[in-house]
């Protein structure tokens, strides 16, 4: 038997519900292996076909989607033609209420979201769509190794034409800062503080501010190519942007809340959307 392997075949950039932590903005790096016999071309499985085959099926599946842990305690899961409504409390109290159609959402069986179960999950999905000399396909989820300050930030872009414009998806996201053309620790942890498990909303997306049993929320809704998304949040897990939260947006809104801290300063920000890829902004005097 032979192994054929291909690491980092792609990155997935979505979110979970957690029920402690709220609404967690995530990206995994996908390695694969396919075990089995050789064919007629001397070969396991092209490796053309694993990027494009394999990687199609894994994106499709969780990419860019809202996870929901279906045995979640205090969750409530409704589902109406194609679309779906979700309710999390705690303690008879409300931390999530969300809807979106239901291609936006990816339920797993589980009481929370483990990296392994969801490599499970995948696995089983995978070995259903291969050719017969391949035995066995091994799915490996990993976050990027970052030794630096990052941070875990969940949006949704109403105006994106593809699977973007999902209220609730995202990415784990390490941040370079310069000051004056060096790296700066500090500006790096300030950044980090600020976006700690953060949803991050735009301004003209808040249809309605309210207060259930002492806590405030932000309920973020808007119309998109897809259909209607919503979803509810307590304001203390909410930063807010005048404008729209894509990464060269947000790469600007950091260089902005840098400028109070370092008003004299040439300021450069080099912000990720998950994986090896962003945006650069700088202020400079």
């Amino acid at each position: 038997m032979s192994t054929l392997f291909v690491d980092q075949l792609t990155v997935i950039d979505f979110c979970y519900f957690d029920r402690h932590r709220g609404v967690i903005g995530e990206s995994w790096i996908v390695d694969v292996k396919l075990y089995g016999e050789l064919n007629d071309e001397g070969m396991v499985f092209d490796f053309g076909h694993v990027k494009k085959q394999i990687k199609q099926a894994i994106d499709s599946g969780i990419d860019h989607k809202l996870v929901i842990p279906t045995g979640a305690p205090g969750l409530s899961i409704i589902e109406k033609d194609d679309e779906i409504f979700i309710e999390h409390h705690s303690n008879n109290q409300l931390t999530l209420k969300y809807q979106s159609p239901r291609e936006a959402v990816y339920l797993i069986d589980a009481n929370d979201v483990q990296i392994q179960t969801v490599e499970r999950m995948l696995e089983e999905y995978l070995n259903t769509l291969m050719p017969k000399n391949v035995k066995r396909v091994e799915i490996k989820l990993r976050c990027e190794d970052i030794a630096t300050d990052f941070y875990h930030y969940a949006h949704g872009l109403k105006k994106h034409l593809g699977d973007c414009q999902r209220i609730a998806h995202g990415h784990r996201s390490k941040v370079e800062v310069q000051i004056n053309q060096k790296r700066n620790d500090e500006a790096e942890n300030l950044i980090a503080t600020w976006f700690h498990d953060i949803y991050i909303g735009t301004c003209e997306d808040i249809k309605n501010e309210f207060t259930q049993n002492e806590q405030q929320f932000y309920e973020f809704a808007y119309e998109a190519e897809q259909g209607f998304f919503s979803i509810s949040l307590n304001k203390a897990r909410c930063h807010i942007m005048n404008t729209d939260s894509t990464v060269e947006l947000i790469a600007q809104h950091l260089c902005q809340m840098l400028d109070i801290h370092y008003p004299n300063d040439d300021i450069l920000v080099k912000a990720f959307e998950g994986v090896q890829k962003g945006a650069i902004a700088q202020i400079i005097r």
